[in-house]
Formats: C-alpha cells, structure tokens, sequence
C-alpha cells in the first residue's frame, strides 16, 4: 500500500479551529522522539537545531518574507521550542527522511510582542490568535511550529501556497488540481501526525503538540546563545 493510502486526516467537528490531524504515538513517553538528554525536563526551552541539527531552519519573522513585510526578530534569533516539542519534531524528521523529504522551520516561539505586533497587522483569528485572549498563541507557549517540506537536497517542495497566505487556499485540506502538491501535503501531515502533531484549520504549515495548553504562556525568554547549541 502506497504512502498517501495510509494517511488518515479526518475532521469531524467542524467548528473546532484547531483540527485533529492524529493522535498517534502522543501518549508515548518523552524518550520515544529525538535523542535522548537528560539535562533538560520536556519543559524546558531549547533550540531545535540542538535535538536534530538536521532540521531545516529558516525563520521568515526573521526578516520582510511575511504578512507584514519587515523583520519582526532580530537576524540571529535561534527556532526554541519546548524539548518535547522537539522530540517530536526529531520523530517526525526520522519519519520523513526515511521517505526522501524533511522539515524546513518557519516560525516556533514567539515572543509576545511580535504576537501583538502580528495581531494588529492581521486581526482575524482565523489565522492569527488574538494576544489578548486566556489561551493566546500556541507559539508563545512554545508548544507549536510552522513547517514546511524539502526535499533531500533541503529544496522546498512545492505546496499548496506560500507561509502567511490568509486565503482559502492555504486550508488544511488542499482543494486544488495538483497531484504532487496534494501529495507532498499528506507526506507532511502524515509525518507530523506519527510525532503527535494536530493541524489547524486554516493553516496548513501551523502544526501543535495535542498538549499544548499545558504550557504556559511565556511573554519573553532571554536567548542566552545563537549557536545550534543554544538552548534555556
């Protein structure tokens, strides 16, 4: 049975902005994603590229290729996530690698001021979470990433639209004629699933851990280094 046979995305409550995209393999323990170190608690803070440097990174808040067309970060700042968060993402980069592809990281924690700054830009919350709200953003808890796939050469592939288009074209479910695109978003989804990733709605490269309001919001963390080790 082929790739695209065994991957199983359902929706069944409309409503909910947050789908569900899998719940494979989130109730395994800690140790079952990435490498295994010890230093940290699945609470802590850590660069990505410390748990899988293998991981693409390319932080589009960065610099001016996104909604608001300027850099929100400064030029250095590292992909952090939540060590779990990136056990997993090392589980689906395993997943993915073996099949010809991997991750490419577009935004993962965000400080709350750029969350207020993309709010004001935007203010739909469709696409973005309005910072004054109790749950606020999944990327200022640490708990979500915007990914995308390449290919074994780190190319992206293509999919069905460009990072922050806030169109019907960008819904989680492709709607459109090309097989390779609709493939290529499956083989993403798939992988991300396996690894205990949900999907949203209306997003398709926005991808979170099911637990995600376990975390805290965390408003500010101070990036104690640039380097792929860099980690809190």
């Amino acid at each position: 049975m082929s790739i695209v046979e065994h991957i199983h995305v359902r929706v069944s409550i409309p409503r909910i902005f947050f789908w569900k995209i899998s719940l494979f393999f989130l109730a395994l323990s800690a140790s079952a994603f990435g490498q295994e170190t010890s230093e940290f608690s699945d609470r802590t803070f850590v660069n990505i590229r410390r748990v899988d440097p293998t991981i693409l990174i390319e932080l589009r808040y960065a610099g001016s290729d996104n909604s608001t067309h300027r850099p929100l970060y400064p030029a250095s700042m590292p992909a952090m996530v939540r060590f779990n968060v990136a056990q997993r993402l090392a589980f689906a980069q395993k997943y993915l690698k073996a099949h010809g592809y991997g991750l490419k990281i577009w935004d993962a924690y965000r400080p709350k001021a750029v969350q207020e700054k993309l709010w004001d830009a935007i203010r739909n919350n469709d696409y973005v979470a309005d910072p004054r709200e109790r749950h606020g953003s999944m990327h200022t808890r640490g708990a979500a990433v915007d990914a995308t796939l390449v290919n074994a050469n780190g190319q992206e592939v293509p999919m069905p639209t460009e990072f922050d288009n806030f169109t019907p074209a960008a819904m989680l479910y492709y709607q459109g004629p090309d097989p390779t695109i609709r493939f290529n978003l499956m083989i993403l989804q798939k992988g991300m699933a396996r690894a205990g990733f949900y999907g949203s709605r209306t997003e398709w490269w926005h991808f979170c851990v099911g637990n995600w309001k376990s975390y805290d919001p965390v408003p500010a963390i101070q990036l104690i280094a640039q380097t792929p080790n860099a980690s809190l």
